[in-house]
């Protein structure tokens, strides 16, 4: 029981709640002990929020799950874990997570409610809506970086890594939507009823559409985003960016995958020494040649 509760609590997707460390880096607060603390506390309850809604979700898609290959294994749609503890956990992780995000700033409990209360919405109904299913999933992943944003003191934050953050959700999403097209096939439809008014060629299309505004916003706040250093080192990360992105879309188009976007950054070796070497570089322009 208590493994099939921590795989519902889907720990690899607590990945994507890194997202909250975008102000603490790119306001060059990393050597802020204070900064630091509040952003991992952010990144915690942010976890546990996370686990609450992916609990939530699985439980109102017992029966779509077990239609689905690969979902029907999931510990509720096998009936490994109990929907009583399920639901008891839910409780207990979004109460919990709310309360002590108060405690640590009211800005944050306020980003924790309102990331709860359209995942509910998202969980119960906009999930089946065509087009808003994406722009409310990507919108979660803005919230994770307001979330960095209110628990430090930013001096030099960009709105501009909101807009690219946003791109990027709604680039990998659509990923995971086209992988969904393609394993599910005709069947697509029963597992997620929006999967119906989706084909490859318009989910191509957007990811055309997304890509080219993710490079855009990116370079746009490299050239344009008040408080970088007057060197425009920052420029020179545009190159590690187009590669992430082009290796995505290869992994995508030419190997079938991005079912799970954190799967892939945990597997793909030229994703993460990518990542490694564009980390690098931020760090050096933003603190040792600034």
């Amino acid at each position: 029981m208590l493994v099939g509760l921590l795989k519902t609590m889907r720990p690899r997707q607590w990945t994507k709640n890194v997202f909250v460390f975008v102000a603490l880096f790119f306001d060059g607060q990393i050597t802020n002990l204070t900064s630091v603390l509040n952003t991992l506390i952010a990144f915690v309850l942010l976890c546990l929020m996370s686990s609450a809604v992916y609990i939530m979700n699985d439980l109102s898609d017992i029966e779509s799950d077990r239609q689905h290959p690969v979902k029907r294994k999931r510990p509720l749609a096998a009936g490994l874990l109990s929907p009583t503890i399920a639901i008891f956990t839910v409780v207990l992780f979004a109460v919990g997570s709310l309360v002590a995000g108060f405690l640590l700033s009211p800005a944050l409990g306020w980003i924790l409610l309102a990331y709860l209360g359209i995942q509910i919405a998202y969980t119960f109904y906009l999930k089946n809506v065509v087009l808003l299913d994406v722009f409310v999933v990507s919108f979660g992943f803005i919230l994770r970086i307001a979330a960095g944003v209110v628990v430090i003191d930013v001096q030099r934050f960009s709105p501009w890594l909101y807009v690219f953050g946003g791109f990027l959700a709604l680039f990998m999403i659509l990923g995971k939507r086209r992988h969904e097209l393609v394993l599910l096939g005709e069947g697509a439809g029963s597992h997620r009823s929006s999967l119906e008014e989706y084909n490859l060629e318009l989910i191509d299309l957007l990811l055309m559409i997304v890509t080219t505004s993710a490079v855009a916003a990116y370079s746009l706040y490299t050239f344009l985003a008040e408080g970088l250093p007057a060197n425009h080192l920052m420029m020179l990360t545009i190159p590690f960016v187009l590669y992430g992105i082009f290796r995505y879309l290869y992994l995508i188009h030419v190997r079938h995958e991005g079912g799970a976007p954190e799967e892939i950054l945990l597997r793909d070796r030229p994703m993460q020494v990518t990542l490694l070497l564009y980390g690098a570089m931020v760090f050096t322009a933003l603190y040792l040649l600034k």
